[in-house]
């Protein structure tokens, strides 16, 4: 077995467009780009973002977008506009779309450990 060799990557998200940012993170944070790639193996490197609050959203995403969770209780949908999740947290907009983009499995939470965010 070889050792796993983390390399940090900064990004610069100004001007970038959120999607594809959290498509970029969510490979590198899997350790896609590595030779030895395995997906059941956590292999991949620690993410920081900076510049969170200036990314952008292309088309009408920022009035249509809307972020849905469940309570598991009866009529407990609750519902949040993407203006104004990204007003009061900007860094929470890109932490939702890189988890979501991720695999749903054992290994999801502990590459989202190695993601850093900053405003």
């Amino acid at each position: 077995m070889e050792k796993i060799i983390r390399t940090i990557h900064t990004i610069d998200a100004e001007g970038k467009i959120l999607g594809r940012l959290a498509t970029q993170v969510a490979g590198l944070l899997q350790g896609k780009q590595k030779k030895n790639y395995s997906p059941a193996t956590d292999m991949g490197d620690t993410v920081v973002i900076k510049n969170a609050s200036k990314i952008k959203v292309s088309g009408k995403k920022a009035e249509q977008k809307i972020y849905r969770h469940h309570t598991l209780h009866p009529g407990g949908l609750k519902e949040r506009p993407f203006k104004r999740v990204f007003a009061a947290n900007p860094t929470e907009v890109i932490h939702l779309a890189i988890i979501k983009m991720l695999p749903k499995n054992r290994l999801r939470d502990i590459r989202m450990k190695r993601l850093k965010i900053y405003v």
